[in-house]
């Protein structure tokens, strides 16, 4: 081989790796798919973030999933698409370019609508691509000639076709409504957009008069007495016996005057406060559907600002807020405010800007939802769509059938405009893909289009299929439609997920946007804490990246990933993975330095080769087909740590250090030849299955070694190295291996240093194979635990002067220790240290048979407990047992 190739740095430094590589396959086109490709299609769409963001650790853990499948994908003889692109992002993305408007004194009402909107097109050239380059940094293997951007021309088009398509089919229409509104932005917020926190609230007991006078009151609970002014009835249960007496009754509304009935009506719960409920037909989502149900009157008495309007009286021009406080004084003044109670309750704020939300009455624009979700739960029951983990298929039909129509309108200025135009002559409203140049129905040419924008859910519930060219019928579309999974967080399954698929039934005439949706869990802290800017825990990934390297956050992402758990992560974890990159950087330079001179071709010899050797080619070969089952089960951590398993234990821990005298030419050139080919199919097989997850390193690696030029993905997944696996040299080496690990465990406990040689061990066995196996294995097992000689005793059962024991399934293993340490002071040790450890055992038994310890600590506290305890009985067990063999 070249010996130029053999050169690798002593120590492994990403930073000149990474960029190189980057450059290197954007360059030779290894991202980018051909849609005439014969091959079978692999397909992704990245969720796309938003143009105003940075790379977080929720976007690193999410395209890193992403990026191991689709790479994995291409080495398994696949046409990727993995198909980029960035989310206008409507509300962000203009409050940003807003306050930079700001700090320039000027408001985007100076500017008027069009050129704001131009300002921030250009905004978006400037800025909008620092996502996209980072998601680069972490080594993201996108199609990037195919990135796609939610407002571009080709995904507007699609926009305004689904909602021409949909208007037409009585799917959208427009009407007034209760909606969430936020008073700062000024705009119309879904359901989804809304952020509930928990917060400190009063309760407050409030008394309606009856009418005619009579004795008694009707008593109501609020946490917004500022609502009264805009009450149309009270509600009560129809089965509350209690309070039956009341309906049909009339009351007069406190401070107002105004007089309204008792009702009956299913929503109330019969059993919170009184059982009595104020009905606000203007001001709260589910006195809005019982005001449509009962016919009651819609008083609106607070105005888009959260100001107090006109219908508020006396309270007219106060913040509701403000508002609040003056209500519940005149309250008491009147004696109608019975009691002020404290508690904690969920309050809807703006996704955006935290503002507290306002139900609020508004012309709006609505997808009526029933139908599409009815398809949405059709499609997933007869399994077109899989989610995984399979809990999430239940989260998803439970939201899909309690789905209420969707508030798609926004008053805002950057977005898709909304394709309708109204005729001020007439009234006509037209709904058309290309601007109308006159009324169909007057011929007027002065036509208005609506002022507002869509959701930017509306257009990115069309992404799968938009970007690939829809609505016209593309060959992207033909060969990577419908995709093959989805890689997201759980928090956007009803944001994104379910519209996607409501949509891509529509769009694609019942054809699914993809076959698999796969659900990972949120990223924590190391104390399992949500990250945040204000608790100071945030692992920023582009400082990790630049300090650890992208190869060992992608590691440390994927290995702590499981199917259903939070991953915590922390500095110390990534740092521990990092020194993977060592271990594979180091094990690849003794490879490379003992593979021979150039021109030289090792092959493997069948007769040449011994159990390690035997044993390592079967297990690279169960290793690649377990892989295989692993990735196509996305369960990313468990691949993860089988070959960060199998590389550092055992590749480097037990097949190179078997190696070795082969590798220095004590066991002859024939067996040196066998050894360098062993070793070559091992480092080509392990780069190749880490390489999906750890792909700059692995690349490096790939070059140094004599596997030719070509990239590495496209050398193909490993295929097995053995016809079929042979279960001997398994179990064999599995039990040469418990032997080794008992020798070592015995110096271990002498605490006779690693590396120190050392005179013997006698291996007392009961079964004629294993001792033949042990005898064959004699060389081996003495190298890998410093024993000079290894005794044989055959079924004895004496067992040798001054000597640690150890108990096998049919072997008895004994290290005299007579002359390596004082036994007096050996015997003191062990019993001190088997005092200390039953006080721990103790105190650990004492602490799990406590029930108010067992009931109120958290699962993995108790799980932590439980362990450290059968370690401590463990350890105390073989402490005893050594103990017993000093002094027999």
């Amino acid at each position: 081989m070249d010996p130029e190739k053999t050169q690798l740095s002593k120590g492994y430094d990403p930073v000149p790796i990474e960029d190189k590589w980057y450059a290197e396959w954007v360059k030779s086109g290894l991202f980018h798919a051909d849609e005439t490709s014969a091959k079978p299609h692999f397909s992704i769409v990245i969720p796309p973030p938003n143009v105003t963001g940075s790379l977080h650790v929720g976007h690193a853990l999410d395209n890193t999933l992403q990026d191991i499948l689709c790479r994995t994908k291409r080495m398994q003889g696949c046409e990727v698409l993995w198909l980029p692109g960035t989310d206008h992002a409507g509300i962000a993305t203009q409050n940003v370019v807003e306050r930079s408007l700001a700090e320039e004194g000027v408001s985007r009402h100076d500017l008027g609508r069009e050129e704001f909107v131009k300002r921030v097109w250009q905004w978006k050239e400037k800025y909008g691509s620092t996502i996209i380059n980072q998601l680069k940094k972490l080594g993201a293997s996108c199609d990037w000639e195919r990135e796609r951007f939610t407002m571009d021309e080709g995904l507007s088009r699609a926009v305004r076709k689904i909602f021409v398509e949909l208007h037409r089919k009585g799917l959208i229409y427009r009407g007034k409504y209760l909606i969430n509104w936020c008073p700062r932005c000024q705009t119309a917020l879904s359901d989804l957009e809304v952020e509930h926190e928990e917060e400190d609230g009063r309760f407050y007991e409030v008394s309606y008069k009856f009418a005619d006078g009579g004795e008694g009151a009707v008593v109501v609970m609020t946490t917004r007495p500022e609502t009264i002014l805009g009450d149309s009835a009270i509600a009560i249960h129809p089965r509350d016996e209690k309070n039956r007496r009341l309906v049909g009754k009339k009351v007069v509304v406190p401070l107002v005057g105004r007089v309204i009935p008792v009702i009956e009506d299913n929503m109330v719960d019969p059993d919170f406060g009184t059982g009595c409920v104020k009905i606000t037909p203007a001001h709260d989502p589910n006195d809005f559907l019982v005001g449509q149900r009962h016919n009651l009157e819609q008083i609106q008495v607070i105005d888009g600002r959260g100001v107090m309007n006109e219908n508020s009286g006396k309270y007219r021009g106060m913040g509701r807020f403000e508002a609040r406080e003056a209500v519940v004084e005149d309250l008491k003044k009147a004696g109608l405010l019975l009691s002020v109670t404290d508690l904690k309750h969920s309050v809807g704020h703006c996704y955006r800007c935290h503002t507290v939300i306002e139900p609020y009455l508004s012309e709006q624009w609505f997808v009526k939802t029933r139908p599409l979700a009815d398809a949405g739960v059709a499609a997933v029951k007869a399994g077109k769509i899989k989610f995984v983990p399979e809990q999430w298929t239940n989260v998803y039909y439970q939201w899909m059938e309690n789905i209420r129509d969707w508030c798609i309108s926004r008053q805002l200025w950057w977005g898709h405009r909304i394709p309708a135009w109204y005729c001020d002559e007439c009234g006509c409203v037209m709904v058309e893909e290309e601007t109308p140049l006159k009324c169909p129905k007057c011929g007027n040419a002065k036509l208005r289009q609506d002022e507002d924008v869509l959701d930017t859910w509306f257009s990115s519930g069309l992404w799968p299929f938009s970007t690939m060219g829809w609505p016209d019928d593309t060959q992207t579309l033909r060969k990577f439609y419908p995709t093959s999974v989805l890689v997201t967080g759980f928090d956007i399954i009803f944001f994104w997920v379910a519209r996607m698929i409501m949509f891509g039934l529509e769009g694609m005439k019942g054809e699914v946007p993809f076959r698999d949706v796969y659900i990972h869990a949120l990223v924590r802290d190391e104390k399992g804490q949500k990250m945040s800017k204000s608790r100071g825990n945030v692992i920023d990934p582009l400082t990790i990246v630049k300090d650890y390297g992208a190869d060992a956050l992608r590691l440390t992402l994927a290995a702590l990933t499981v199917q259903g758990r939070d991953i915590f992560l922390s500095t110390e974890r990534i740092s521990t993975y990092r020194l993977f990159m060592n271990k594979l950087w180091n094990a690849s330079r003794f490879a490379l330095m003992n593979l021979g001179a150039k021109g030289e071709e090792p092959r493997i010899d069948e007769g040449e080769l011994k159990l390690q050797d035997k044993w390592i080619l079967n297990r690279i070969s169960q290793i690649s087909a377990e892989m295989t089952r692993l990735l196509d089960g996305y369960f990313f951590g468990e691949a993860a740590r089988l070959m960060y398993d199998f590389t550092w234990g055992e590749l480097c821990d037990w097949y190179l250090e078997l190696s070795k005298p082969a590798l220095r030419g004590e066991e002859g050139e024939a067996r040196r030849r066998t050894t360098q080919a062993v070793l070559l199919a091992l480092f080509e097989d392990v780069l190749k299955l880490l390489h999906p997850i750890i792909p700059f390193v692995t690349e490096e690696l790939w070059h140094a070694f004599p596997f030719g030029e070509e990239l590495i993905e496209r050398c193909g997944w490993p295929k097995p190295r053995v016809a079929e696996i042979d279960e001997k040299p398994l179990s064999d080496m599995a039990f040469v291996q418990d032997v080794v690990r008992a020798v070592r465990n015995l110096r271990a406990e002498a605490r006779i240093a690693p590396q120190q040689l050392i005179g013997g061990v006698t291996f007392n066995v009961h079964d004629a194979d294993k001792l033949a196996l042990l005898r064959s294995a004699e060389e081996q097992t003495s190298l890998l635990t410093k024993v000079k000689r290894i005794t044989f005793a055959e079924g004895s059962s004496e067992k040798p002067e001054k000597s640690l024991a150890a108990v096998l399934d049919g072997v008895q293993v004994y290290l005299p220790v007579g002359e390596l340490l004082d036994v007096e002071k050996e015997i003191q040790r062990l019993k001190n240290d088997i005092a200390k450890l039953e006080k721990e055992i103790e105190k650990g038994k004492a602490k799990l048979a406590n029930k108010n310890f067992v009931e109120r600590a958290p699962e993995e506290v108790i799980e932590k407990e439980k362990s450290a305890l059968a370690d401590n009985e463990t350890k105390a067990r073989r402490m005893k047992e050594n103990l017993s063999s000093l002094t027999d």
